[in-house]
């Protein structure tokens, strides 16, 4: 097959290490780590990378997305004459772990537990982030939309209980993601330093990029939502699903 893959730049060494064993013609295309910042302007952003690659002179079979949910930012795209391909990932820290079941595992009762890994490391702006499934289930409305929802003496008690109850969770935890394909560099070392420097509880977590190899290699099964053309992604609040096609 010939694909297109259009991914985040924190995942192109794991992404070229299985774009070059791959059985498939990848062409691959990458956007600034930055742009996760505005999920809005990042879903604008994909969506120019989409109809670009429709628009050229090469047939992919399929268009592959290097993205989990992340934060909406993947709620909202389609295409007109190829699939899209997305894995199941609530955002890229599901990409680094290698499945959503890791995912929930570790971050279930603390979704805003900042990580990093090493491409975010060596990236510029922040070295980590925080998982973005938060926001995107609507758990970091401010005070003021939820006096506005439930009156103000609900309200305060609905902000005040969530807000305390998350934080509490999170802690002052940092996860650093080590993959495999990156150990040799040394940037797990580098974090360690920095928590220290910054009062952090360093927790270590064995990355796989399992879920990157299947998407190069083809292997799209119920861990990837398909996308036919004409269909758009839409965002599915769970713990399976994530997204789906409408």
């Amino acid at each position: 097959m010939l694909l297109k893959l259009i991914a985040c730049e924190v995942l192109t060494r794991e992404v070229c290490r299985y774009v070059a064993e791959s059985p498939h013609t990848v062409d691959l295309e990458f956007t600034p780590k930055g742009a996760h910042d505005d999920s809005n302007a990042l879903r604008a952003l994909i969506q120019s990378r989409i109809d670009e690659a429709e628009a050229s002179p090469r047939q992919y079979d399929a268009i592959l997305l290097g993205y989990g949910l992340c934060g909406n930012s993947t709620a909202g795209l389609c295409s007109h004459k190829t699939r899209l391909v997305i894995p199941r990932a609530h955002d890229c820290c599901t990409l680094f772990l290698g499945s959503r079941e890791k995912f929930r595992q570790h971050f279930a009762d603390a979704p805003s537990t900042p990580f990093s890994a090493a491409g975010y490391m060596e990236r510029d702006g922040a070295y980590t982030r925080e998982s973005s499934l938060s926001s995107a289930r609507g758990l970091y409305a401010t005070l003021e939309e939820y006096i506005a929802q439930y009156g103000e003496e609900n309200g305060k008690y609905i902000f005040e209980t969530l807000y305390g109850s998350l934080q509490a969770a999170e802690g002052n935890r940092l996860v650093f993601i080590d993959t495999p394909e990156t150990r040799h560099l040394g940037y797990l070392e580098q974090c360690r330093q920095r928590a220290q420097q910054e009062g952090k509880q360093l927790v270590v977590l064995e990355g796989s990029g399992r879920l990157l190899r299947k998407l190069v290699f083809g292997e799209w099964d119920d861990e990837f939502l398909v996308v036919e053309p004409g269909q758009r992604t839409a965002a599915v609040y769970d713990w399976e699903e994530i997204l789906r096609a409408e």
